[in-house]
């Protein structure tokens, strides 16, 4: 069986763990997955077909029909809803407003965490998220944690035009039954507040040299 390189970023929102998490990927040539994008992927097209989010049996009667392709193009993950790329929709004010509901129904969670770890199947990563180290690669020796203060955090939110509050989605995130937000106890804990994505980004490849990993120079 082929044993993939794995590095799990998790972190909460704004944290910057999407920057650090691809530049990683491109510094050490693997593949970069958000798998927040696939969650934002169902919300988008739920909305799309008229369900509420917060109904879920709507949403779990239609997640089986649901046409969602997952691939890879140079080396990031991509997403097609019956072949449309809903690009920057991902990302708009409603979907902000309704993922967190999404990402609570415990059948939504296990069917996109069976699909994140089928690219592993094919491709060493690096993943992130919420829930890679302590859920979906819960053996990878390579757990990261990236965090920030709240008011760097919601900064950095209403730089990027989300006006979703910070306070908010940390409390639905740790809050769900169904993996919750939590600092995996063998994650390395890095608080990006004052740092830059590069320097973040120094920081790990540091720590996965001390771990014994082969970094391309």
């Amino acid at each position: 069986m082929r044993k993939s390189t794995l590095i799990a970023i998790d972190g909460p929102a704004a944290s910057g763990k999407s920057s650090v998490a691809r530049t990683l990927a491109r510094r050490l040539r693997l593949a970069y997955v958000n798998s927040g994008a696939m969650y934002r992927a169902v919300t988008w097209w739920m909305l799309r077909k008229g369900v509420n989010p917060d109904d879920p049996q709507s949403v779990l009667a239609l997640l089986p029909a649901m046409p969602i392709e997952y691939g890879l193009d140079h080396g990031v993950s991509t997403i097609l809803m019956a072949g449309v790329d809903p690009g920057e929709a991902l990302f708009s004010e409603v979907v902000n407003q309704h993922v967190s509901a999404i990402a609570r129904i415990p059948e939504v969670r296990h069917l996109l965490v069976k699909r994140q770890r089928a690219y592993a199947d094919d491709w060493d990563l690096v993943m992130e998220g919420r829930d890679i180290g302590s859920v979906v690669f819960p053996d990878t020796p390579y757990k990261f944690y990236i965090d920030a203060s709240p008011d760097v955090r919601a900064r950095r939110r209403a730089a990027q035009g989300q006006r979703d509050s910070i306070t908010d989605r940390d409390r639905a995130d740790t809050s769900r039954k169904t993996s919750p937000l939590a600092i995996s106890e063998d994650a390395y804990v890095i608080d990006s507040s004052n740092l830059t994505i590069d320097g973040v980004v120094g920081e790990i490849i540091g720590r996965l040299k001390l771990k014994g990993m082969e970094v391309p120079e």
